[in-house]
């Protein structure tokens, strides 16, 4: 069997791979603080009938070898994360992360999970917290009178209560950056978990030690460029055309030698 069937059909595979990464971008070209992912190859295996540098029968050092590769897999699928353009929202409770770092969010089962998604809403305790209920670590709480949020730059969050002249801070939104962002673990609804290739979090309040600035009334949108991931889509669907034709001409190169008659 030739091995250019096998060969081009890892090819196919990989480049399928690479249009479900570049589908899920598109899918989320929408999605608040959605970070974009991309996909790196590695070729595989080697037959060698020749080592470079062996020696002849004659007794010279041949400067090349013969090797021949078996083909492509995926080597990693990791988000890039450069900041993406703000969207202006005019609400109170909508932050961007102007810089590094993430919104801690308490799970249910006692974890912390880490997001760019700044649309904060409030749940039935006042308490800040996303748009599925996991409420901000440390956590914040609104007071029922307040008639007003300011959200500052430096994470400290602050409400204008009837009766009162001066605002009154009933807390400081924290942020969380890690040395390998890249290596957080995607959960879906716009969470990363911190896993041992991200390393522990660096926490602190916005503004201070590399950590980003909060912008208030603003959202942060998707890093994703359409223009470039139809590019890369087409790009990836003449690769799988090719790899297709190699294994069509491979199966024309089998029918020619089964067709051999003594």
């Amino acid at each position: 069997m030739l091995r250019a069937l096998w060969t081009a059909a890892s090819g196919m595979t990989a480049q399928q791979l690479n249009v479900d990464v570049i589908a899920n971008n598109l899918a989320n070209v929408n999605t608040s603080g959605f970070k974009r992912s991309r996909i790196d190859f590695q070729d595989v295996l080697y037959q060698t009938d020749r080592v470079p540098g062996s020696v002849s029968a004659k007794g010279s050092q041949l400067p090349t070898g013969i090797q021949v590769g078996l083909g492509t897999r995926p080597g990693a699928i990791y988000k890039l994360n450069n900041q993406g353009t703000f969207a202006q929202t005019d609400n109170d409770l909508d932050v961007a992360i102007e810089g590094e770092g993430f919104l801690q969010v308490a799970m249910p089962d006692g974890t912390t999970a880490y997001t760019r998604d700044g649309g904060l809403k409030q749940d039935k305790d006042g308490r800040l917290c996303t748009s599925d209920g996991y409420p901000l670590e440390p956590a914040i709480t609104i007071p029922a009178s307040a008639q007003s949020v300011t959200i500052a730059p430096d994470g400290t969050v602050a409400v204008t209560v009837a009766g009162q002249k001066e605002q009154q801070t009933v807390g400081t939104i924290q942020l969380a950056n890690f040395v390998n962002p890249a290596g957080l673990s995607a959960m879906g609804r716009n969470l990363l978990s911190a896993t041992s290739a991200s390393g522990d979090p660096v926490t602190g309040q916005p503004d201070s030690n590399g950590l980003g600035r909060l912008q208030k009334g603003y959202l942060e949108q998707s890093n994703v460029d359409v223009v470039q991931e139809m590019v890369q889509m087409i790009v990836a669907m003449r690769a799988y055309e090719v790899n297709s034709k190699a294994i069509q001409t491979s199966d024309e190169m089998l029918q020619v030698a089964n067709q051999v008659r003594r």
